[in-house]
């Protein structure tokens, strides 16, 4: 029987005010209820913000080094169940239980950095232009402010949005992703039980057009952050702004690898198949344009579609597989569907292309990892963010077209450049439009003590993780100490 899982309001583990629930399932075998969640409502989040708002002078006034020790504690709590909570992420959300151990050791890392951090939550001395008065600033939380994380990192992302706004004395409201909250309740049980008071972290599930509306229009939430899709985040963005609090949005990406003529090739098609293949490819710094010096184009490709092929596909849980189901049908459907549109816009699937029948993948949503050929700038699977194990390859004449090419979409999260060549390599640091720069490296990958996000439509401006993720849930005070000399 699967297990039964609750709203954390005020402190209590509580059941949605309407009874109602939702099961979470297992995307490698979908006979497998992994979870029952509460399909919370518009009056379960008020009771969240009710709770949150109660917390809030009391947080507001503990100081920074004991909201740090509570950080300090979670991290161990976590740590000691890191092989059991990486089994449940990739139970609910499919990629490979070495990865849902990662993702939990990545949650513990932001725990430990930002119990750090609650000591630096600081402002700024000046140099007065007037006699006999100290100038300075101080940054002070806003009140309640909400989460809305996605699916694809379920536990890694509610941390980096809640431990600055926690640190820096906010209280929260989190809303999970529907499809994987089990390791959101990880994370939030981890706080509860290394004593953080009640009400100063709610998490209330369900879905979005409930609970994330709630949470984007109720005046008494004064910033929302938010990781998802363009559309969903550019709507949300335009409500919150509206109502004159602070929105931070991370959406999409479709990141490049440059590969130069002097580049190891072997370590370049490594790092492909890493930005582009694992994970099934769900993650919005995945590498899923190549843009290849045509002097050693075909080398490369020949290389990346046989690996690629060789790859082994099935139920993220057992040995040896290196990637797992998409999330759920409706992901799945979306990234068969791009397939079909390359291979109409005339590209060739070189490895892949297909969804995965028969056996255990008759029980999930299996689809083949896929390299595309004969890929031109302008089609949809070169423009638009796909999601999934998906990758083309473009062969360019030099340099100058591919920093081009990889500039000519409407994102700019990551990119990256294999070479050995140093000045090519400034060129492109200083040249790519992109937030998260990486050389002789994947895409995807960021550590937690420097910032995240994107330029363009990839990011609504303000970076999370690292010390600068508290500017987005303070605000600043500017005090003038005027004093007899």
């Amino acid at each position: 029987m699967a297990t039964e899982y609750s709203n954390l309001i005020g402190g209590e583990w509580v059941p949605a005010a309407s009874g109602k629930t939702f099961e979470n399932i297992n995307p490698a075998d979908t006979s497998e209820v992994v979870g029952v969640h509460p399909e919370s409502g518009r009056a379960d989040v008020v009771a969240a913000i009710d709770a949150a708002e109660a917390a809030f002078a009391e947080w507001r006034e503990m100081g920074g080094p004991a909201r740090g020790k509570i950080l300090f504690k979670a991290a161990q709590i976590l740590e000691a169940r890191a092989a059991g909570v990486g089994r449940d992420l990739t139970r609910e959300e499919g990629k490979t239980v070495p990865e849902g151990t990662g993702e939990t050791l990545r949650t513990v890392e932001l725990l430990e950095y930002y119990g750090g951090e609650a000591r630096r939550v600081t402002g700024e001395t000046f140099p007065s232009g007037q006699p006999n008065t100290f100038l300075y600033t101080v940054k002070e939380p806003l009140g309640v402010v909400g989460l809305i994380t996605p699916w694809n990192f379920p536990i890694a992302i509610p941390a980096w949005k809640a431990l600055p706004a926690l640190v820096a004395g906010n209280t929260v409201v989190l809303k999970p992703a529907s499809l994987a909250p089990i390791s959101s309740y990880h994370f939030v049980n981890a706080l509860v039980e290394a004593g953080l008071p009640a009400g100063v972290l709610n998490m209330v599930t369900g879905p979005g057009s409930a609970v994330g509306a709630e949470i984007a229009t109720n005046p008494r939430i004064r910033a929302v952050s938010f990781t998802g899709s363009n559309a969903t985040g550019t709507g949300l963005y335009d409500t919150v702004t509206g109502r004159n609090a602070k929105c931070q949005c991370e959406m999409g990406g479709k990141n490049p690898v440059i590969v130069l003529a002097d580049a190891d090739i072997d370590n370049a098609v490594t790092q492909v198949i890493a930005g582009a293949i694992l994970s099934t490819g769900q993650k919005c710094t995945a590498t899923s344009r190549v843009l290849v010096e045509r002097a050693v184009a075909d080398e490369f490709t020949d290389l990346l579609v046989g690996k690629v092929k060789a790859m082994e596909v099935g139920d993220g849980q057992r040995e040896g597989v290196q990637v797992g189901p998409a999330v759920d049908q409706q992901q799945l459907d979306n990234i068969l569907s791009y397939i079909e549109i390359g291979k109409a816009e005339g590209a060739e699937a070189l490895a892949g292309g297909s969804r995965l029948t028969g056996g255990e993948y008759d029980k999930g949503f299996y689809v083949e990892p896929t390299v595309f050929g004969g890929m031109t700038r302008s089609m949809r699977i070169a423009q638009e963010e796909i999601f999934g194990p998906v990758v083309g390859v473009i062969p360019v004449a030099s340099f100058e077209e591919a920093m081009d090419i990889a500039n000519d979409v409407e994102f700019g999260l990551s990119a990256s450049i294999i070479t050995r060549d140093l000045n090519r390599t400034f060129e492109y640091i200083n040249g790519i439009q992109a937030g998260l720069v990486h050389v002789n490296a994947q895409t995807a990958g960021a550590e937690v003590q420097v910032p995240f996000g994107g330029y363009k439509g990839s990011s609504t401006g303000t970076r999370e993780q690292g010390n600068v993720a508290v500017d987005f849930f303070t605000q600043i005070k500017t005090v003038y100490l005027h004093f007899d000399g």
